[in-house]
C-alpha cells in the first residue's frame, strides 16, 4: 500500500516544513500562554495597587473634609458646612467597605483597616459630633473645654500614620510579587532557548533525510542515461526507477521520449524509401502501381486500389489506375463519383476513413491456399491545394496500427504534389501536340486576318473623324455648362441681395415708424387737450381746428400702420399665432364695434351664424378680426343706403375638395355683403393690389390708402385660406373669406418675432371712437383723488413730448419731474425718494431706457416703483424686451391720452394699496 502511495519531492519538502512549523507553533503557543499569564499577573498587581492607593487617598480626603467642615460650622455656625460634613461621612464609609473587599484573604491588612476605622469613629464620637451639638446649642463653654483637650487632633494624626503604615505594607507585598514574576520570566526565557535548539536539530535531521532520498534517486537516473548514451546510438535501453516521486515521472517521460524517437526514425526511413522509388516516373499509371506496391508492403496490406480524378465536361469522377494483390485482376470498381459509396464519401469529405467491423459478404483476399476476409479497411484521400486528386484504398487481414496509419498520412502530404506534377507534364505533352496542329490552322487564318486588318484600318480612320466631331460638341457643352453655373451664381447673389434689401427695408420702416410717431405723439396729445377746451380758453372755431388737427393725426397714424403692415406681409415676416378661438363670441364683438357705425349712417346691419358652425376654431384670432374689420369697414364706407350683412357658415363635407380635406376637416366661410356702389368686373383684381382702388374718383370721394384689401388678401393666405369677390358696379359687393381650422398651424410658415399693429378701421369708425372718447374726458372726482399730489417723473429727450405730457398730467393734479436722459433720471432718483411713477422713453442718447430701467431694478434695488415704458417702435418684441429690462407696463407711441390715464390709474391705485 505504501509502495503505491506517491510522495513527490515537493510533498517531502513540504512535509518537512510542516513538521518544523508545527513545532514552532507549539512552542509559540506555550510561550504565548506563559507570557499572557505573566502579563495578566503584572497588570493585576499594578491595577490593584493603584486602586488601593486611590481609595486610601479618597478616604483620607473625606476625613479631612469632615474635619474642615466641622471646624467651619463651629467657627461660623453656617449650616451649609454640615452638608459637606455629612456627605463626606457617607462617602468615606462607602470607600472603606470597597477597600476592605480589596484586602480579602489578607487578614493583616484587614486588621489595620479595622484599627483605622476605630480611630475615625473615635474622632467622630469624641470630637466631631459633640462640637457640632455644642454649636447648635450655642454652648460656648463646652466648646472651649472640648478644644482645650483637643482629642480630635490626636485622632487625626493617628489616622494619617495608620494610612502611611498600610500603604508601606501594600508596596512591600507588591514588590514581593514582582520578584516572583521576574523569576518566572527567566524560566520562560530559558524554555524558549531550549525549544529553539530542539527545533533546529529536528529541521537538520529532516532536511538531511529528504536530500539523501532525492540525491540517491537522481544518481540512479543519471547512471541509466549514461549507459544509453554509451551504447552507440541504440535506443533499446530504458530507465528503471523504484521510487514513486517526480524522479519516477522524469524516467517515464524519458522512456516515452525514446519510444517516440524510435517511431519517428522508423517513419523517416520508410518515407525516404517510398519517395525514392517513385521519383523520376512520368506516367500516372506507373506512378500509381509503384506507390501502391510500396505503401502496401510498408503497412502489411493484403489488398489495395489506386484512383485518380478525371474531369470530362464538368463531370468529375475517379478512375482506377492500379491494383495490388488482386487474384481476379478486378480489385475495386473501375470508377466512382463524389459521394458514391464509402470511397466516394471519403473523396467528398476530404477525410481519412478507417473501418474495422467488416461485413461477412465483403470481397475476400485471395492466396494460393484460398481466400480470407479482411479485418480492416483504410481509405485515404490524396490532396493538392485542398482539392482531392486521388484516393487510395487498402485492406488488411490483421489491422492497421497507429504507426502504419501515421506513415500513410505523412507520405500523402507530399505525394499530391507529385501526382499533380505528373498530370501536368502529361497535359503539357497533350497540349503541345494540339498546338502543333493548331499552328498550321492559325497560319492559314493569319492570311485572312491580314485582309480584314486592312479593312479595319479604313474604318478606324472614319471613327477618328467622328470622334473629333464629338470632342468639339463636348467642349461646346462644357462651355454652356460653365455659363449656366455662372448664371446660377449671379441668381444666388441676386437672391442674397434681395434678402438683404428686404432686411434693410424692414429696418428702415421700423426706424421711420419711430421717427414719424414721435412728433405725431405730441400732435395728437396736444390737439386732444385743445379740443377738450376744459378751461374754455378757445373759441368754438379754434376748438374745431384742434379736432381737425387730431383727426388728421389719426389719419397719418393709420397710414403709417398700413404701410408697415404691407411691408411685413411682403417680407414674409408677419407673426402668425394659431390658437383656439370661440366662434360664439364673434357676432357679439362685431356688433359692439360696428352697430354705432351703422346707426350713425342710418344703415341696416345684419349678423347671422349657422348652427353647425363649430364653437372652437383654430386660427390666429387677431388676424381673423383684422380681416373682418377691414372688410366691414369698407362695406360701411362705400354704402350710403341699404344694409350691410355678415354671414358665418361652415362648409359641408361635400363642398370640400380633396386638397381642402388634406389641409383640414373644418372650413369656415365668412361672407360680407353690402348694397353699396359696387366694383366693376375689370377692377376685381386691381383692388387687391397695393395703393389701388376702383378709380381715382373713389379715392377723392371716400378717402383711404388702398392698402386694406391688399393686406386682407395676404393675411388670408397666411391663415391658409383666400378671399373671393362677387360684385357689379351699382349693385353692391360680396367678399367671401374662406379659411381652415389649423390646430398645429401651417408647417411651412416661417414665424419670426416681428409683428405689426392692427390696420386701423375706416375714418368714420375712428371719428366715432374719438367722439366716444371725448364724451368720457370729464374725469370724475374719484380720479382727482387718485392723481392728486402724485409725483410723476417723465424721462424723454423730445421736448415736444415732455411739454404735451406735462400739461396733460398737471391738469389732473399731478406733480411732474422731468429728466432729459437716463443719467439725469438716475440722479433725480438718488436725490428724491418720493417719486410715485416713472414714464420712461426707450430711445434716448447717452443712456437709453432699457439700461436705465435695468440699473433701477438691479443696482438700486427699487422693485416696487411702477415704470411705464413709452416707445415709438412698432416691433412686437419691443414689449417683451422692455418687460425683461424692468418695465411694469408698455404703451406705444403715439399715445392715446385716455389709455395713458387708464394705465396711470391702475398702477397708482395698485401702488397705494
Amino acid at each position: 500500500m505504501f509502495n503505491k502511495l506517491k510522495i513527490g519531492i515537493r510533498r517531502k519538502i513540504t512535509l518537512g516544513y510542516i513538521v518544523i512549523i508545527l513545532c514552532l507553533l507549539a512552542s509559540v503557543l506555550i510561550l504565548n500562554n506563559q507570557i499572557i499569564s505573566l502579563q495578566k499577573e503584572r497588570n493585576y498587581i499594578i491595577n490593584n495597587n493603584s486602586h488601593i492607593h486611590a481609595v486610601t487617598n479618597r478616604i483620607e480626603k473625606y476625613i479631612l473634609d469632615m474635619e474642615s467642615s466641622q471646624r467651619g460650622f463651629v467657627i461660623t455656625g453656617e449650616p451649609s458646612y454640615l452638608e459637606n460634613y455629612y456627605e463626606a461621612g457617607e462617602k468615606w464609609r462607602s470607600d472603606f467597605n470597597e477597600l476592605y473587599q480589596l484586602f480579602e484573604n489578607k487578614p493583616t491588612q484587614q486588621q489595620k483597616l479595622n484599627e483605622i476605622k476605630a480611630t475615625i469613629e473615635h474622632w467622630i464620637t469624641t470630637s466631631g459630633e459633640p462640637s457640632i451639638e455644642f454649636q447648635k446649642e450655642n454652648n460656648a463653654e463646652a466648646l472651649g473645654e472640648l478644644f482645650k483637650v483637643d482629642v480630635g487632633r490626636k485622632d487625626m494624626e493617628t489616622v494619617r500614620a495608620q494610612f502611611e503604615s498600610l500603604r508601606s505594607e501594600v508596596i512591600a507585598s507588591m514588590q514581593a510579587k514582582v520578584n516572583d514574576l521576574d523569576k518566572m520570566n527567566s524560566i520562560v526565557t530559558l524554555t524558549l532557548l531550549g525549544i529553539l535548539v530542539f527545533i533546529s536539530v529536528v529541521a537538520i535531521i529532516i532536511a538531511n533525510g529528504i536530500s539523501r532520498s532525492i540525491v540517491k534517486t537522481l544518481t540512479q537516473v543519471t547512471q541509466t542515461i549514461q549507459e544509453i548514451a554509451t551504447s552507440k546510438g541504440s535506443q533499446k535501453g530504458r530507465i528503471h526507477v523504484r521510487t514513486n516521486d517526480e524522479i519516477n515521472d522524469l524516467a517515464a517521460a524519458t522512456n516515452e521520449l525514446l519510444n517516440i524517437l524510435e517511431r519517428r526514425e522508423w517513419l523517416q526511413l520508410n518515407i525516404a524509401e517510398i519517395v525514392t522509388k517513385y521519383q523520376g516516373i512520368s506516367a500516372i499509371t506507373k506512378l500509381a502501381e509503384t506507390f501502391l506496391s510500396e505503401i502496401a508492403q510498408k503497412t502489411q496490406s493484403s489488398l489495395g486500389a489506386f484512383y485518380v480524378r478525371e474531369t470530362t465536361d464538368n463531370n468529375i469522377q475517379f478512375v482506377k489506375k492500379a491494383a495490388f494483390a488482386d487474384a481476379r485482376d478486378n480489385a475495386g470498381i473501375e470508377s466512382f463519383k463524389l459521394g458514391q459509396g464509402l470511397i466516394g464519401q471519403c473523396a467528398l469529405e476530404k477525410k481519412i476513413l478507417i473501418y474495422n467491423d467488416i461485413p461477412e459478404d465483403f470481397r475476400l483476399i485471395g492466396t494460393s491456399l484460398g481466400e480470407v476476409p479482411p479485418k480492416s479497411i483504410f481509405i485515404v484521400p490524396i490532396k493538392f491545394e485542398n482539392d482531392v486528386i486521388a484516393v487510395v484504398e487498402l485492406a488488411t487481414m490483421t489491422g492497421f496500427n497507429e504507426q502504419q496509419r501515421e506513415l500513410v498520412k505523412q507520405v500523402i502530404e507530399t505525394f499530391g504534389l507529385t501526382i499533380n506534377s505528373v498530370l501536368g507534364r502529361m497535359e503539357i505533352v497533350r497540349l503541345l501536340n494540339e498546338s502543333r496542329a493548331l499552328t498550321e490552322e492559325l497560319q492559314a487564318q493569319s492570311e485572312k486576318l491580314q485582309t480584314q486588318s486592312e479593312e479595319l484600318q479604313l474604318q478606324t480612320e472614319e471613327l477618328t473623324m467622328i470622334n473629333e466631331q464629338l470632342e468639339e460638341r463636348t467642349k461646346e457643352a462644357e462651355l454652356k455648362s460653365r455659363e449656366l453655373e455662372q448664371a446660377k451664381k449671379e441668381l444666388e447673389e441676386s437672391a442674397e441681395q434681395l434678402l438683404l434689401n428686404s432686411n434693410y427695408k424692414s429696418e428702415f420702416l421700423a426706424n421711420m415708424s419711430h421717427e414719424l410717431r414721435t412728433p405725431l405723439n405730441s400732435i395728437l396729445i396736444l390737439s386732444e387737450m385743445l379740443a377738450e377746451n376744459s378751461q374754455n380758453t378757445l373759441s368754438e372755431e379754434e376748438a374745431e381746428y384742434a379736432k381737425v388737427i387730431h383727426s388728421s393725426g389719426g389719419d397719418l397714424l393709420a397710414l403709417i400702420n398700413d404701410i408697415l403692415d404691407l411691408s411685413k406681409v411682403e417680407a414674409g415676416k408677419l407673426d402668425i399665432n394659431f390658437d383656439e378661438m370661440n366662434m360664439s363670441e364673434v357676432p357679439v364683438q362685431i356688433e359692439q364695434t360696428f352697430a354705432p357705425v351703422a346707426m350713425k349712417k342710418n344703415l341696416q346691419f345684419y349678423i347671422s351664424k349657422d348652427e353647425n358652425v363649430v364653437d372652437i376654431f383654430y386660427t390666429d384670432e387677431q388676424r381673423f378680426q383684422q380681416i373682418l374689420k377691414n372688410l366691414l369697414s369698407n362695406a360701411f364706407k362705400f354704402t350710403k343706403q341699404g344694409s350691410v350683412r355678415l354671414d358665418i357658415k361652415q362648409l359641408r363635407e361635400e363642398q370640400l375638395t380633396n386638397n381642402m380635406k388634406d389641409v383640414s376637416a373644418d372650413w369656415l366661410e365668412i361672407i360680407v355683403s353690402d348694397t353699396g356702389i359696387g366694383i366693376p368686373r375689370d377692377k376685381h383684381q386691381l383692388i387687391f393690389e397695393s395703393f389701388q382702388q376702383a378709380d381715382g374718383a373713389t379715392i377723392r370721394k371716400y378717402g383711404g390708402t388702398g392698402l386694406g384689401l391688399s393686406i386682407c388678401k395676404e393675411l388670408a393666405r397666411l391663415l391658409g385660406g383666400w378671399i373671393s369677390l362677387q360684385s357689379n358696379e351699382g349693385q353692391g359687393s360680396t367678399f367671401t373669406l374662406t379659411i381652415p381650422s389649423l390646430p398645429n398651424g401651417i408647417e411651412e410658415q416661417e414665424c419670426l418675432e416681428l409683428a405689426i399693429h392692427e390696420v386701423g378701421a375706416t375714418n368714420e369708425l375712428e371719428e366715432l371712437m374719438e367722439e366716444q372718447l371725448l364724451e368720457t374726458q370729464d374725469f370724475s372726482q374719484q380720479e382727482v383723488e387718485v392723481f392728486q399730489g402724485k409725483n410723476i417723473l417723465i424721462v424723454d429727450d423730445d421736448y415736444r413730448n415732455i411739454y404735451a405730457l406735462k400739461n396733460a398730467l398737471e391738469k389732473r393734479g399731478m406733480n411732474i419731474l422731468v429728466a432729459k436722459d437716463g443719467i439725469e433720471c438716475l440722479d433725480i432718483m438718488q436725490a428724491n425718494d418720493e417719486i410715485d411713477l416713472i414714464l420712461m422713453d426707450i430711445m434716448m442718447p447717452n443712456l437709453d431706457g432699457y439700461e436705465t430701467m435695468s440699473i433701477i431694478r438691479k443696482q438700486m434695488k427699487i422693485t416696487n416703483l411702477p415704470i411705464i415704458a413709452l416707445t415709438a417702435k412698432a416691433m412686437k418684441n419691443d414689449r417683451d424686451k422692455t418687460l425683461e429690462a424692468g418695465a411694469s407696463d408698455y404703451i406705444s407711441k403715439p399715445l392715446n391720452l385716455d389709455q395713458l390715464v387708464s394705465v396711470l390709474r391702475v398702477w397708482l391705485v395698485s401702488k397705494g394699496s
